[in-house]
């Protein structure tokens, strides 16, 4: 299924692969490509386990596209500012959405970066669960240099991974990570010769298929939680997972 907005996304048993299509402007992103993002996570058949984002070409997403910034439709800054503040806030809330869907409990997200992945490019990496880069990828949260701040879901994930004053360091100057130093910071999951990263990807996928499924949907909701909860709070998930494990194994119904 390809969008004419310039995304595609195709199944094949387990895995669904999305990729952004626009490499003549480096998979630049717009508002429509975010709502097929959306579209997207409608249309994924329920056997669907790993979904791989990727970009066409020589980099994975450039960012914003910049006619859209400077034009006047939806996702410009003339048209939002058009808008009463929650009509913007409601506006900007459905742009998130194309990019939220990839935290699903039952699937992992793994982003392949290669090239380029700024700003909204690197919000999407960010969405994703894990990330395979390439060596050749530069990461950047240049939304700064605009004088906009990152909106597209990313910042929770950023901190997370990296710190709040790395965070900060991040987001505030704009400057680029290239794919060491953002192995060093947890951002990567991996980092391969860029040759290598299809096959780097297809690996990391038929290891998280390997387990079985309610077992990893159990293991990602227990990580995923884990930051919200107290010790004693992460313990007692822990127990109620396994619990339900143990019942499922044993054939025992609720």
């Amino acid at each position: 299924m390809t969008s004419d907005a310039g995304v595609r996304l195709e199944c094949e048993g387990p895995v669904a692969t999305v990729t952004l299509c626009r490499p003549d402007v480096l998979n630049a992103q717009t508002p429509a490509m975010w709502r097929a993002l959306h579209d997207f996570s409608r249309d994924l058949p329920g056997d669907v386990r790993v979904v791989v984002v990727r970009g066409e070409g020589r980099s994975f997403s450039a960012g914003l596209d910049l006619s859209v910034v400077r034009g006047a439709g939806e996702g410009s800054i003339a048209g939002l500012t058009a808008l009463s503040p929650a009509e913007c806030a409601d506006r900007i809330a459905e742009f998130q959405a194309g990019f939220t869907w990839l935290h699903r409990p039952d699937i992992i997200s793994v982003a392949a970066v290669q090239g380029h992945a700024i700003g909204a490019g690197f919000q999407l990496a960010l969405a994703c669960d894990l990330r395979v880069l390439a060596e050749d990828a530069r990461l950047s949260m240049a939304e700064v240099t605009l004088g906009l701040v990152p909106d597209l879901a990313g910042t929770k994930r950023l901190v997370e991974l990296v710190g709040y004053a790395r965070a900060l360091e991040i987001c505030a100057t704009g400057r680029r990570l290239d794919a060491a130093e953002a192995q060093r910071m947890g951002l990567a999951t991996v980092v391969v010769p860029a040759a290598e990263l299809t096959a780097a990807v297809a690996d990391l996928t038929a290891a998280l298929l390997a387990g079985p499924r309610d077992a990893v949907v159990e293991i990602k909701a227990l990580l995923a939680g884990a930051t919200g909860r107290t010790h004693a709070e992460q313990q007692r998930a822990e127990r109620e997972a396994q619990t339900r494990r143990l019942r499922d194994l044993a054939g025992i119904g609720e």
